[in-house]
């Protein structure tokens, strides 16, 4: 990541928000009692040879609270797409009608909640990893531009603080979507 140590803390800010997105969307894919759509848009289903996301081959819909419902726009992919469900690691068996797949969303047991919760928890750490590693480079960035005479020490001393008070503001926001999932994934 090249940065540019006149708009520094704009492109740190930049790259944090794109770990918070990454995280949420992360986030919706970790099933909970309900039925979301994100729960499968992202598999990868082998559509005439080529890797191909559900979401672009198909409609998914949620009807009702406990169940999805995937349309293929072509009828020919709806055993590609079972094969695909199975696959992944979602653990929910799709029933197939041979033009529409219906995915049952189980009542989720106590252990599960917790299990979903541990992922959750793991995924969280990732991205204050990654925001960490950005603050790192940010550091880096700031300390070779006091270096090449851009910053004065002074100036240096001022990012440094500004570029770690970025990054605890934003592994908050990751603690609060933490506990948000957590509450939602604990919640019967």
């Amino acid at each position: 990541m090249q940065l540019d140590p006149t708009n520094l803390l704009d492109s740190l800010e930049e790259h944090m928000m794109k770990t918070e997105e990454a995280l949420g969307s992360s986030f919706s894919a970790i099933r909970t009692g309900k039925a979301s759509p994100a729960l499968v848009e992202h598999v990868t289903v082998e559509y005439y040879g080529t890797p191909t996301r559900l979401k672009e081959i198909a409609g998914i819909t949620a009807p009702e609270p406990r169940l999805l419902v995937i349309q293929p726009w072509d009828t020919t992919a709806v055993s590609a797409i079972e094969k695909a469900l199975l696959a992944s690691n979602i653990g929910i068996t799709p029933m197939s009608d041979g033009r529409t797949l219906k995915l049952p969303i189980p009542e989720l047991s106590q252990e599960r909640r917790q299990a979903l919760a541990k992922q959750a928890k793991s995924e969280c750490e990732e991205a204050k990893v990654a925001l960490r590693n950005i603050r790192r480079e940010g550091n880096e960035a700031a300390k070779k531009a006091q270096k090449d005479g851009i910053y004065t020490e002074d100036e240096l001393k001022k990012m440094l603080d500004d570029i770690q008070k970025l990054t605890d503001r934003y592994i908050t926001t990751l603690d609060k979507l933490l506990a948000a999932k957590e509450k939602e994934l604990m919640t019967v």
